[in-house]
């Protein structure tokens, strides 16, 4: 059977329910994003999680989106610089949230509600995180998949994770720094999802205001591969993902 027609690993709850970008945060009410506190207020709301993985120095999970600490916790320096206990000590946004390990994280959520957590990645081939990732969500019994911008990432997860559903998060456009040290034909890969073979997602998740493109158009019709789409924010993003996607990863509003 082809790279496209096979079957994928995507069960309904992956996208049943609208899907909170690292939680149902809301700074202004206490509760900043990847939190303990955003987690249960996107529990209590019936909402779906999506969380983003940063690697300590000693090689922990950490619930965190950026490389660096400055934005979230004022803080010099990045994750991947500090031990995680130091990193559990660090107020989230001047809150009284602190930054959580993955299975912290996880051990909170319960099974309550789908998880879907996203590997970051440097793009230097560099596993250490998806292993880490990997082996914490293997102690997991509620629904959980896990996704990465690194089609290398995605391609290890089917080893590192077997069983689990696994995505790759993609954007037609390479223009933010993240892609720097990637080459032309590199990015042109990741826009056009030309690496499909040798990672093979079970599912897509492509930026909201790229929809519809023939890479998510042929993956849902002839590749039977759901697509989530990120960020939305606004009506009009939301009937965009309603017309092109399967479901939303959402923010600043909630899709009642």
């Amino acid at each position: 059977m082809s790279p496209a027609m096979d079957a994928p690993n995507a069960p309904g709850w992956l996208t049943a329910r609208p899907i909170a970008h690292r939680g149902l945060h809301d700074r202004a009410a206490g509760l900043p994003e990847n939190t303990i506190g955003a987690a249960e207020a996107a529990i209590a709301r019936g909402y779906a999680i999506e969380c983003d993985v940063q690697l300590s120095a000693d090689g922990e999970a950490m619930v965190f989106h950026d490389e660096g600490l400055g934005r979230l916790t004022g803080e010099s320096g990045r994750v991947r610089e500090r031990r995680a206990d130091d990193l559990r000590r660090l107020a989230v946004a001047g809150s009284p949230e602190r930054v959580p390990t993955l299975p912290e994280f996880l051990s909170v959520i319960a099974g309550r509600t789908p998880l879907v957590v996203e590997v970051k990645s440097r793009h230097d081939g560099d596993l250490a995180l998806a292993r880490r990732t990997a082996a914490v969500v293997a102690a997991y019994a509620g629904p959980v998949a896990l996704k990465s911008f690194d089609p290398a990432i995605v391609a290890a997860l089917a080893d590192l994770a077997p069983g689990l559903p696994r995505g790759i998060v993609a954007e037609s456009r390479q223009d933010d720094p993240a892609y720097a040290g990637l080459t032309s034909e590199a990015r042109h890969a990741l826009a056009h999802l030309l690496h499909f073979a040798e990672s093979r997602p079970d599912f897509l998740s492509w930026r909201v205001d790229d929809l519809p493109n023939a890479a998510t158009y042929l993956a849902r019709l002839l590749g039977r591969r759901p697509v989530m789409t990120w960020t939305v924010r606004t009506p009009d993003q939301a009937e965009r993902a309603r017309r092109h996607a399967d479901q939303m990863v959402f923010e600043g509003f909630r899709p009642d």
